[in-house]
């Protein structure tokens, strides 16, 4: 309930700022070209709190968070007092009528560039993008424990954030790639991973785990969680012991110890060094030969210790993402960049279908959930969201849709070629065909939710 709380609590906050920036950006404009405001308004519905300006603009706060919008002086929306026509938004010059409709998509742009450039001065905590297992395809193009990636295609990946978005989007393109990496002695080469090989699929969930890439911070450590009464490691291993080698051979995470088991107890025995309450010692074992807990009834038995893992929690973050106020700048400016060509390269991907539907579009539970998500993790991480969510916004109000900002300037350009504006007609029956496409595309954005959290 309280994390349901939170994530409502940080979607609200999210809404807040992007709606205030889009709108102040049309109300700006619109003051400088003349235009009178009569209200701004984040939110729709009954006003919390409502003030009146000097020059006569009602600011509210309402009920309903989901949006916004800046009510202007126009004739076509009711009757205009003679000594305020020259105010009113259709007399305004079909330029004027433009630049008022581009600001707000172009507060959000500067509100992107803004918010990224916060977060690289302030810092986001992550992961050092190094391989603690590779598998699979990444096995077969040479990557090995402890590859530190550099780079992915053209995509410099200083973090496991970085270098996962770069994975998921070679895997989906189905491209040979190029990855530069730095192995474990130190010498930096490139391997090439061909994605074609990847099983068919387009669900974005599953792509990451196919490439067979596991980072180092989700290893899980060789620490001793529980040792099982009656095992060939009861008496041996106690809770809480950290096995460094099996066999005489040296053992890093969890993952190692069950193939080193297997041969040691096809040899009759072996041991196991550990480290206990700061000291190293050795025990011998003989591990069993048994089904594994939970195996088929007839399945080929495995060499067993009796032992579980501890769960040790999540790995604490080794590497920040961060630059200089002078620096950010530009690395604001090129995220913001990269960004802006993945989202409309994941449209792309989504309309071929090499991209699941469902992986494009996310309504406010999906938001809901990840502003939480990135809550949780400090201030940086929200402000990368919001940056985000931002350009989204930019974009999506710049379709060319009816209802939209995109919608709008549409007219407005046919105006300049026609060389006078569309009829009320026409106008009407664009609405109406963008109001169906606006509750088509929420239609799909809470199924997915809804799939989601089914799912």
């Amino acid at each position: 309930m309280i994390d349901a709380l939170s994530s409502v609590w940080w979607l609200i906050v999210a809404l807040g700022i992007l709606v205030t920036f889009h709108e102040y950006g049309h109300y700006w404009v619109a003051r400088r070209c003349g235009v009178k405001v009569l209200r701004f308004s984040v939110g729709f519905g009954k006003p919390l709190w409502m003030r009146k300006g000097k020059d006569g603009t009602e600011w509210v706060v309402a009920a309903i968070p989901l949006g916004g919008y800046v009510k202007m002086l126009d004739e076509r929306e009711g009757d205009v007092r003679a000594d305020e026509v020259d105010q009113a938004f259709n007399r305004k010059t079909v330029w004027q009528r433009m630049a008022v409709v581009v600001a707000g998509p172009l507060a959000n742009l500067m509100l992107c560039i803004a918010l990224f450039w916060l977060m690289f001065v302030i810092g986001r905590p992550d992961y050092t993008p190094v391989v603690g297992e590779s598998q699979g395809i990444a096995a077969e193009s040479g990557m090995r424990r402890g590859d530190t990636l550099l780079a992915i295609g053209d995509r410099e990946t200083p973090t496991w954030t970085e270098a996962s978005m770069a994975l998921v989007t070679s895997a989906i393109d189905r491209e040979e790639t190029p990855i530069r990496v730095r192995t474990a002695e130190g010498t930096v080469l490139t391997r090439r991973v061909d994605f074609s090989k990847l099983p068919k699929g387009n669900d974005l969930m599953q792509t990451l785990g196919r490439i067979g890439i596991v980072p180092r911070h989700q290893m899980q450590p060789a620490v001793v969680g529980e040792v099982v009464t009656g095992s060939a490691g009861d008496g041996k291993l106690l809770v809480g012991d950290r096995i460094v080698a099996i066999g005489g051979t040296r053992v890093q995470y969890w993952a190692d110890i069950s193939p080193l088991v297997a041969r040691i107890g096809e040899l009759g025995g072996g041991d196991i060094e550990l480290v206990r309450n700061g000291a190293t010692l050795t025990v011998a074992v003989n591990p069993k030969s048994q089904p594994a807990p939970g195996a088929a009834a007839g399945s080929t038995p495995s060499w067993l210790l009796g032992v579980r893992a501890a769960d040790t929690g999540r790995a604490p973050k080794d590497a920040v993402l961060r630059y200089g106020p002078l620096a950010a700048f530009p690395a604001a400016l090129r995220e913001t960049r990269f960004q802006t060509v993945e989202l409309f390269a994941m449209i792309q991907r989504a309309f071929s279908g090499r991209l699941a539907v469902q992986n494009t579009v996310s309504g406010p539970i999906g938001i809901a959930q990840a502003a939480n998500a990135y809550a949780k993790n400090g201030v940086a991480w929200y402000l990368s969201l919001l940056a985000a969510l931002s350009l989204s916004l930019a974009i999506l109000n710049m379709l060319p849709i009816p209802v939209l900002d995109g919608g709008h300037l549409l007219y407005y350009l046919i105006e300049l070629v026609k060389g006078r504006p569309l009829s009320e007609r026409a106008m009407a029956a664009g609405q109406y065909v963008g109001l169906a496409l606006l509750f088509g595309l929420m239609g799909l954005a809470f199924y997915n939710d809804l799939q989601r959290l089914i799912q």
